[in-house]
């Protein structure tokens, strides 16, 4: 019955602005408006098609509220498959919620975080990879992160699995047929065709966990440590790329005692650049702490811009301490201050890892770095509109549907009994249905939805 209520909430952001959005959604969405609203014409808001704006007061107790637009969508054309309107008011904060509390006394209730957008999963109008990606579309910060949320809320991971998971339903199907007629020694399904669909799957399933690493750069910023030893330059280069002064610059060495964080977007990917304090033997106690929680940085990075003074001996300080910590990563070596270099890179060697100059100071190749930075992250393996994984829920629904995917595999090739064969196809669909919502429950939609902003 809680789920039947008709709801309403505020839908813009909190403050003052010109305008303000208020959304009203469930069965007596109309006539709980027909109680507040006045219109010039007389007409009520239960008498008007959808998809029509119409002006009008909020009246309260004969007092006029505001002026409004009252905008009228009628199930099941409407965002959540029921009767619904969004109000248009002026963008006062004491207007905002008078008419909100004006809303409850005629009988709405204040809608829960992402209540909205459950409903409209709940009603059809989406599934739940789709529901999630409205989450992610609001908080996109960057090109390439509205761009994969919005190819999520097309469909692109729900069509893509549903089309997996209806092969695998038709496959278990006849399989479980052949259960019906064990004694008559029947086979439906051929095992040959079964292995070709169950390695497909597993193929486009691996190449979706593949992606996640990259969508949850995307998502959260592709953590890049900057390390060196005091004076290099770290915190100009810093700046440099943030293009504020966004760290403390100082000729004394140990300036930057603790790491110092921002995060930039570049071509659409975004960065998270972690300046950390300058790499030296020292017995300042604070300083050594800064230095243990550079390389905690780096360890955590996927990406390691090693700066070296080009003006001073180019020798590496403590840089045995990072060594451990940078496989299977990108580790970048900087020559800054080559406006004063006494070395050049050819008298570098740090093995396989790409060293170029530049000048932090006064930009000289910084273009360069972010083209490096881009190509780091593989941003050109994926295609524009290639499906890519940016939820945890979703990787490990996945990384499970895998791993059940090599034991039909396996089951196969050894002749695994039927009904044996049909425990882990049934466990794949299991996975790829709680991606969809297919298959959930209420503490998965409660964590989901939970995250959403009220009015949403």
């Amino acid at each position: 019955m809680f789920e039947q209520d008709t709801i309403a909430a505020i839908a813009t952001p909190a403050g003052e602005g010109a305008i303000s959005v208020i959304r009203v959604s469930g069965e007596d969405t109309f006539r709980i408006c027909d109680k507040i609203f006045k219109s010039p014409s007389g007409k009520k808001i239960s008498e008007q098609k959808g998809y029509t704006i119409h002006y009008g007061e909020i009246i309260d107790n004969g007092e006029v509220i505001d002026e409004v637009l009252v905008s009228v969508f009628r199930k099941p054309h409407s965002y959540t498959g029921e009767d619904s309107v969004e109000i248009s008011c002026h963008g006062s904060v004491y207007i905002q919620q008078k008419i909100l509390q004006v809303l409850i006394k005629a009988g709405a209730r204040t809608a829960q975080p992402g209540e909205f957008t459950k409903r409209a999963f709940l009603n059809g109008k989406m599934d739940l990879s789709q529901a999630e990606a409205v989450a992610d579309l609001i908080a996109s910060k960057s090109e390439a992160e509205r761009r994969v949320a919005l190819n999520q809320l097309k469909g692109g991971v729900s069509n893509e699995l549903t089309s997996l998971r209806k092969q695998l339903v038709d496959f278990v199907s006849l399989i479980e047929l052949e259960l019906d007629f064990s004694e008559e020694d029947v086979e439906f399904a051929d095992r040959n065709e079964l292995l070709k669909l169950i390695l497909t799957i597993k193929q486009r399933i691996d190449k979706l966990l593949t992606s996640f690493s990259f969508g949850n750069a995307i998502k959260n910023g592709v953590p890049v440590a900057i390390v060196g030893r005091p004076n290099a330059g770290k915190s100009t280069l810093l700046n440099t790329l943030l293009k504020e002064d966004k760290a403390i610059v100082s000729e004394i060495e140990g300036t930057t005692r603790d790491s110092i964080e921002d995060i930039i977007s570049i071509n659409g990917i975004l960065f998270r650049f972690i300046d950390t304090a300058g790499l030296r033997q020292t017995s300042d106690k604070i300083e050594n702490l800064g230095i243990e929680k550079a390389i905690e940085h780096v360890k955590k990075a996927e990406i390691i811009l090693y700066l070296i003074d080009a003006s001073q001996d180019a020798k590496p300080v403590l840089f045995d301490k990072i060594l451990p910590f940078i496989e299977n990563k990108k580790l970048i070596i900087l020559l800054n201050k080559v406006d004063k270099s006494i070395i050049s890179k050819e008298n570098l060697n740090f093995g396989d890892a790409e060293i170029f100059e530049i000048s932090a100071k006064y930009g000289k190749n910084i273009d360069k770095l972010e083209k490096t930075l881009l190509e780091a992250v593989n941003f050109s393996t994926f295609a524009q509109n290639d499906i890519i994984i940016t939820r945890t829920r979703h990787y490990e629904a996945l990384k499970r549907c895998s791993e059940a995917a090599d034991n039909v595999v396996e089951g196969l090739r050894t002749n695994l009994p039927s009904d044996l064969l049909t425990i882990d196809i049934r466990q794949m669909l299991h996975f790829l249905g709680e991606i969809t919502g297919e298959i959930t429950t209420d503490e998965i939609l409660g964590n989901i939805f939970n995250n959403f902003c009220i009015g949403k």
